[in-house]
């Protein structure tokens, strides 16, 4: 008896110590923004714990979006740029912007296993203790059993998660769905009913075409419209980003789903009828191709992958509420995909192409070839110590206190499908979808990623940043959260070595600190000669600038015009602060028409080499506009004696002269 007790009180003792846990700085959520961040943390010293509700890193890098919304590669920098380098190294290029889900995650776990970080994964927040403005600690539950509980304290948190649990049970204020336009005079938050990815006119929304008394047709909400630009709790539609297999041997079939209801793809049906002459997969989903014959695919137009509408109770939900929510797209996705490939309704083309495509054998083969990460696009938003708004993204308003960039579109994906009258018809309509770009990269404030001080001190939020509706649009890309979480994790670092909050770290200093350290690891940084910087640039000839186009690198590009043989050439010199080998390259923005042969020169300020360029021959990958081009690699020494000059060498066409990038490859 004696013997059994003391035994009892050994195992409780020991599952005690290992129930709690103390670190430096506690990471919530493994996206791809949180693996990030963990990674910056323990480079620069610290003790860290990652945490992962689920059982896989990435968020939705690995998840399925393959195709990377960039906006603009110049706002891509420090670690999150390193990722997409890597990419590319698997890829056998420079850098790459579409891969597989597999090759993400493992990419993903290497950068745990180099940066030694501490992953639990399966574990989901429980409760938060906080005491005087401050995170004490917060106390976790296994995501499968959620009786087993687990108690964290650290001295900083960083809240990675896409639904903001850690900073909501903190107490620091949040909002979710759309801010009406007068709330931050804006013009396009709140309700917007626009023509994009949008339903024709007359597409019938009840069950019975015609009788409003039969009900309407699955998907479509009794909600009136309301006037332009008012505000709601509604959240922008979620998706799954799919992949999929055109490799016989590497295929699932798709299959009957368990649960499957052909009632639900009724409007699709009636979209199909209104535009016979749409007989292409394209035509109803965005159907973007990754490597080995694989897929991202996305929501397009009026009816397909967007559940729209029915993810209302998600951000504030439980997470039994969260889990059939996700189940629920689950099961409309897969029956979507079983519904096009077999349903007699679906043209018969349209049949055949899906037919082709099966889920892919190799790719989350711990969840059944389907992605076990939800697109959540939008869910909580803190509102902080600064909200950025569409003047920020329109740069009407630029903050000086910036520790990374966004670049892309204003974009929301739509809130509600409704029913609309137009010329006395009844008709379903789609609302919320907006897509407002024409800017360069902008710069995002650090103080949009921090609470209020007097809601608490030592907590970072660098996924459910403090933006309205319409700027976390443009904000909420995959990359610019990692380079959000470098940033937030590099000044929980420099508070906890100052002893102060994060409302209080000198931003100067992180500034610098990102600058002078871009990967975190003390190694030398890459040199980038932007045609924007006028002091290591010299213009010869009629060159014009082009803010305009968003395919060039940064805010501008050169562009020459002109059809005479005037001497024309731009020159790029770098400042070598570090000897050395370098790998140069040059970037080049895609144009409808291009000169068709350029000339570069790479000189050492002692010896030169020449190396053509043949503009149709650069091959532009993924969602970006631009592409670097390899020009070799070069022994430089330091200090500005080297340069790379590119000239006209055939004025047949515009020629352009960007951005010229060296890599230390010592």
């Amino acid at each position: 008896m004696r013997y059994a007790l003391t035994l009892c009180l050994s195992l409780l003792l020991t599952y005690s110590t290992s129930a709690q846990q103390q670190v430096d700085i506690c990471v919530y959520g493994g996206t791809s923004g949180g693996v990030i961040a963990a990674y910056t943390a323990r480079k620069a010293g610290k003790t860290v714990l990652l945490i992962e509700p689920g059982k896989h890193l990435g968020g939705m890098t690995s998840g399925g979006l393959g195709l990377t919304d960039i906006g603009n590669k110049y706002a891509i920098t420090g670690i999150s740029r390193d990722y997409y380098r890597r990419i590319g190294q698997h890829y056998g290029k420079f850098e790459q912007w579409i891969f597989e889900p597999h090759v993400a995650e493992d990419l993903f776990k290497d950068y745990v296993r180099r940066g030694n970080v501490d992953v639990l994964f399966s574990h989901r927040l429980s409760s938060v203790k906080k005491t005087s403005g401050q995170i004490q600690e917060i106390v976790l539950e296994n995501s499968d059993k959620p009786s087993a509980k687990r108690t964290i304290r650290a001295r900083m948190f960083i809240d990675c998660s896409y639904e903001g649990d850690l900073m909501a049970k903190a107490g620091v204020s949040y909002t979710v769905g759309r801010e009406d336009n007068s709330k931050y005079n804006e013009t396009i938050s709140g309700v917007q009913l626009m023509t994009g990815h949008q339903l024709p006119d007359g597409i019938d929304p009840y069950k019975t075409p015609g009788n409003p008394a039969s009900g309407l047709v699955w998907g479509v909400s009794p909600a009136k419209l309301e006037p332009n630009g008012t505000g709601d709790g509604k959240a922008q539609a979620y998706n799954y980003r799919i992949c999929l297999s055109s490799d016989p041997a590497n295929q699932v079939p798709i299959t009957r789903p368990a649960g499957y209801d052909s009632t639900r793809y009724e409007l699709l049906v009636r979209l199909m009828a209104a535009q016979p002459q749409k007989q292409s997969l394209n035509d109803y989903f965005i159907w973007s191709g990754m490597p080995n014959k694989k897929t991202d695919i996305n929501n397009r137009n009026g009816f397909s992958t967007d559940m729209i509408g029915m993810n209302y109770a998600y951000p504030d939900g439980s997470y039994d509420k969260r889990a059939q929510i996700i189940r629920d797209h689950e099961l409309y996705t897969k029956g979507l995909l079983y519904f096009v490939g077999h349903d007699s309704r679906v043209p018969q083309a349209l049949r055949e192409q899906m037919l082709k495509w099966g889920y892919p054998k190799d790719e989350y083969t711990d969840t059944g070839n389907w992605s076990s990460q939800l697109y959540i696009r939008e869910a909580r938003r803190m509102v902080g110590a600064y909200v950025m708004t569409q003047a920020n993204c329109q740069g009407k308003e630029v903050v000086t206190d910036g520790v990374g960039m966004a670049a892309y579109t204003m974009d929301s994906h739509n809130i509600q499908r409704i029913v609309i009258e137009k010329d006395g018809k009844k008709m379903a309509k789609n609302e919320g979808n907006v897509e407002v770009g024409g800017f360069g990269p902008y710069p995002i404030s650090y103080r949009a990623l921090i609470p209020k001080e007097s809601e608490c001190r030592n907590l970072l939020v660098p996924v459910c940043l403090s933006a309205s509706h319409i700027a976390y649009g443009s904000i909420r890309m995959e990359p610019v959260f990692m380079v959000l979480g470098q940033s937030t994790a590099l000044a929980a670092v420099m508070a906890i070595d100052a002893k102060t909050s994060v409302q209080k770290v000198d931003i100067a200093k992180l500034q610098q600190e990102l600058k002078a350290n871009p990967l975190g690891d003390g190694s030398t940084p890459e040199i980038l000669v932007d045609n924007e910087n006028q002091t290591l640039t010299t213009v010869t000839g009629p060159w014009r600038v082009e803010s305009k186009s968003k395919g060039g690198y940064g805010p501008s590009y050169l562009i020459y015009e002109g059809q005479g043989g005037e001497a024309a050439s731009v020159r790029f010199k770098p400042d070598i602060v570090k000897a050395g080998n370098y790998k140069i390259y040059a970037y080049f923005p895609r144009l409808a028409k291009t000169a068709s042969e350029l000339g570069i020169t790479v000189s050492d300020g002692k010896t030169s080499k020449s190396h053509p360029i043949k503009p149709a021959d650069i091959v532009v990958v993924g969602q970006t506009s631009g592409e670097w081009v390899s020009l070799g690699e070069y022994t430089l020494p330091k200090g500005q004696t080297s340069s790379v000059d590119i000239a006209v060498k055939q004025a047949d066409g515009p020629t352009v002269a960007d951005a010229v990038l060296f890599v230390p490859a010592f």
